[in-house]
Order: structure tokens, then sequence, then C-alpha cells
């Protein structure tokens, strides 16, 4: 018996199946390219994971212990291979409000409970309604995320005013310096590729571009001036917080949002690095390797995190395939905190922001902005609209309002198409042929059909090219037979599907006389008595 259940787990949960098995053969110059690939992603993370610390208001060490578990744990067991996780901006504009009324440890136990959110979300299917994301959103999305990665480097061409009274824009040389080196960087990641791919493209710029700085000794802004990220092994740590039902009124609107913006983006950028490695599904996994991500960084000291489209971008584009890339780059960027400090920090920023604007471009759906002119008018307005907003607000306020005015839009064009045929049989009753669906946007529609007046004593509504989906659907049903019962007609209902069938059963208000036929094989009619109706 229990070989027999063992055996059943790890044929519906076999790891090929989870995508927990490298997917091409491992040879020596595979293993060269992750292992590369990792280090190029580990150098991006640093001053990304500095950066979002200070937006959320805590320590860079905070953001380096959540970029490094949370990439860690979902490169091994996320949803696709290839995706990079750490600490983003997104999550962070959320976090430092938290943190500014309550304290960084408020925000540990609010990753805790994000990450249990998102673990329940991953394992009861939720992850699948990603598919309700029309391709409008995602390329507003995707354009969106682009122009906040591009707006996210111009920090790094600021520096602390002399008086402290805040960050200014550099100016003369250190500012012609700084474009000559992000553009030089920029120039070796475009030009390598096209002579060698024996180094990734990315890492080959950030090391000539560090290398001429180091060696003349130019005076740019490096890594080490925006905070140093010396440290040591993270440390299990609960939250320091009062375990009180006060405690959770206070942390789960925060992990609520967090939850769903982590979700929102990682299962976007699953998407859109499917797309170009060719790989569908694990959406579910992916929820769940987040939660879990999330859940242990909270108990380390690190501020939670989800997907990042750039540091993604850069692992695919630089030939990350599998899992090692990830795990390579978490790694990485641990040795870089306990014994590569002094090091890193010589990197000049002008190197990671060349990457970045290089991650922009390629991000970017430049033939978005050709299509415009050739898409219906409303996909290319949710374009624009998820893109202003993703920039302005942030990416699952951007989502939700793309899917939401799209999902309008569909209802409106569904609303318009419903339309009947109309004759008459040699018996004298007259037939609607409906087309279209008819639901809750049509039912308006759907009355103004009828003529009650006029009509027959015997109408017949066929629904061969139509259906009944919804409650309002069945309203209108109901409201047309009491008009004809009014003037003293009856109405029957052919053409019905098992669905609808059983639709109209379970109102309560409408009894079809017949056995269905789902198939249409046979034409059945389906006689709707006027005095069973509304209860007469």
């Amino acid at each position: 018996m229990a070989r027999a259940l063992l055996a059943r787990f790890a044929d519906q949960f076999s790891l090929n199946e989870l995508n927990l098995l490298p997917t091409e053969k491992l040879t020596p110059s595979r293993l060269k390219t992750e292992v590369l690939s990792g280090l190029t992603v580990a150098l991006a993370l640093v001053p990304e994971a500095v950066a979002f610390a200070f937006v959320a208001g805590v320590h860079p060490l905070v953001g380096l212990y959540a970029a490094f578990m949370v990439g860690l744990i979902t490169a091994l067991i996320g949803g696709r291979p290839g995706m990079i996780s750490g600490a983003t901006g997104a999550l962070a504009v959320v976090m430092v409000a938290l943190v500014a009324q309550h304290g960084v440890e408020y925000l540990f136990a609010t990753v805790v409970l994000m990450g249990a959110l998102q673990i329940m979300a991953g394992s009861l299917g939720w992850g699948k309604f990603i598919r309700l994301v029309p391709h409008p959103v995602m390329l507003g999305f995707v354009n969106g995320l682009a122009i906040v990665i591009f707006l996210a480097q111009m920090t790094q061409f600021q520096m602390p005013a002399a008086d402290g009274s805040g960050p200014e824009w550099l100016s003369g040389t250190k500012l012609y310096m700084m474009l000559a080196l992000t553009a030089l960087t920029m120039a070796i990641i475009w030009g390598l590729p096209k002579i060698t791919k024996i180094v990734p493209a990315p890492l080959a710029g950030i090391a000539i571009t560090a290398a001429i700085v180091i060696g003349f000794g130019i005076d740019v802004p490096r890594v080490g001036d925006m905070a140093s990220i010396q440290g040591g092994l993270p440390q299990f740590h609960i939250p320091a917080v009062p375990m009180t039902f006060e405690t959770l009124e206070i942390i789960l609107p925060y992990a609520i949002i967090l939850a769903a913006i982590g979700l929102i983006e990682s299962l976007l950028t699953l998407n859109l690095v499917g797309e170009i490695t060719g790989k569908k599904g694990g959406a579910s996994q992916e929820c769940v390797a987040q939660g879990i991500a999330n859940t242990v960084t909270g108990f380390f000291g690190g501020m939670g995190g989800c997907a990042m489209i750039g540091q993604s971008m850069i692992n695919v584009k630089s030939g990350g395939r599998t899992r090692i890339a990830g795990t390579v780059a978490a790694v990485f960027l641990l040795i870089f905190i306990l014994f590569a400090s002094p090091l890193i920090e010589l990197i000049p920023l002008a190197a990671l922001v060349g990457v970045m604007f290089m991650v922009v471009i390629g991000t970017f759906a430049w033939n978005s902005l050709k299509i415009l002119t050739r898409v219906p008018r409303m996909d290319a307005f949710v374009i624009l609209l998820v893109t202003v907003v993703t920039v302005l607000e942030d990416l699952a306020v951007a989502v939700v309002v793309g899917v939401i005015v799209s999902a309008l839009a569909y209802s409106w064009n569904n609303a318009r198409r419903i339309r009947a045929k109309t004759h008459e049989t040699p018996e004298g009753a007259k037939v609607y042929q409906l087309e279209g669906p008819l639901f809750f946007g049509s039912a308006e529609g759907f009355a103004e059909l009828f003529n009650p007046k006029n009509d027959p004593s015997l109408v017949i509504v066929d629904f061969q090219d139509s259906r009944v989906v919804d409650q309002s659907a069945l309203q209108a049903i109901e409201a047309l037979a009491a008009k004809y019962e009014a003037e003293g007609k009856r109405i029957e209902l052919r053409h019905l599907s098992h669905d609808c069938h059983w639709l109209l059963k379970k109102s309560g208000h409408l009894v079809v006389e017949s056995d269905d036929d789902p198939d249409y094989e046979v034409a059945v009619d389906y006689g709707v008595r006027t005095g069973i109706l509304g209860g007469h």
C-alpha cells in the first residue's frame, strides 16, 4: 500500500514535471555559459538591491539578504528556469510607509505573512488566472516596466549635496565621464556578440569599464558610494512583534498588497521569459516558490521580493537557460557580501547603468509603436493606459486597470453582436434565430429584438447560434416571457445546450419541458409555459 502511494505521488509530482531537472544537456560549454551569466546577474543585483533598500527605508543588507535568499530559493524550485528574483522597487514603494510608521520588525512579519498568502494562492491554483491578462496589457506592462527601469537609473547620476540638503545632479567632468563610460559599456554589449560569444557581453562590458576606471583612477561614482555591502551570513530571527490581533490588523493589508504585486509581477515575467525561451506553464509552481522564498526571507532579516524583469532579461540574453544561472547568481551575491565587498565596491556605477540601459532597449516592445495605428483603437488605448499607469502608480494597479478596461471593451463588443433573424413556420409560429451571446451586456439589446404586441400567439426563440451566459440573461428571458404572457401568447426556447439548460433549471423560475440535445444533432423544442414563469 505504502509503495503504491509513493509510486502514485512520484508519478504525479515528478522532478521533470515540476521543472526541477535541467531541460538541456549539461555540457562544459553550457555550464560555463550558465556560471558567467549568473556572475553578470549578481553584479547587476548589487546596486538594485541597495537602491531598493533605501527606497523601503531599511539597511542595505536587508535588501541584499532578500536578493540572495529569494533569488536562491526561486532559482531552485521556481516555475521557470532562467528567471531571476530579488528585492524589487514595486514592493519597496509599498513597504516604506509600513517601515516609517511601525519599524523594520513589522516589515519582517509582513513578509512572512506575504509568503504564506502566496503559498496559499499557488496551492489553490490561482496562478492560472494570469491567462486572463490580454496581450495589449502584456505589451503595456513590458513598456511601462522598461520605462520604470530607465527612470530608476537616473538616481545613479545624482550625488549627495555638499550641504546635506539632498541629492543633486552630477555636472561638469563627472557627468561627461559618467555618460562616456555608460556609452562605452553599451557599445561593448552591442558589439561584442558580433565578434565572439565566449563571454556574456554584459559581463565583458562591466569588466572592461571597471578595469579602465580602476586602472586610470577615474573619479566617477562607484558601488561603494551608495553604501557598504560588507556583512555576515543571514541569521535566523523571529520578527520581534507582539503576537496580537492588533499586529495582524497592521500587517495584513500590507501583506495582501505585497503578495498580489509580487505574484502579478512574477507571473507576467514568467510569461515573458517563457515567450523568449519557448517554455510554458509553471504558474502555480512559481506562486508557491515565491511564497516559500518570502516566508524564509522574513525569518532571516530580508525585505522580501519577487521576479525581476531586468535581471531576468540580463540572464536570458546572456545565455542562462537552466536553474544553474539563478543559483550561481545568488551564491555569488553572498560571496560578495562575505568576502569580496572591497572589490565590488570599486565597480563604477556607469558600467551597471550601461547594462540596465541595454536591458531597457531590449525589453521595450518597440513593435508596439508600429502597431498602435493598426490594431483596434481599444487595444491601442489599453497599451498606452497600462504603460502610463505602470510608470505613475505601480504594476499591480496597471494590470488590474488594463484587465478591467479590456473586459469592459470585450463585453461592449459582445453586447453589440446580439441580433436575430426571423421567419414564420407553416403553422403560423414566428421563429427568432438568435446570434451572439446573451449576457448582462446584451440583455437590453435582446429585449429590443422582439415585438410581443404584433407577434403571433406562438413565438419560438432559437438559441442554436447563441448562449445563455449569466443571471442577467435569465432575467431577460423571464421579462420577455412576462411580456408575451401579458399579451396572452406563448414562448418556446429551442436548441439550448446542456450548460444553458442547467442555468435555466438552476434559476428556479424557468422549467424546460424536454431532454436536451447538446450536440444539436436533432432539432428539439423546449417549451417554457408562461403560466409557470415568475410563480404564475
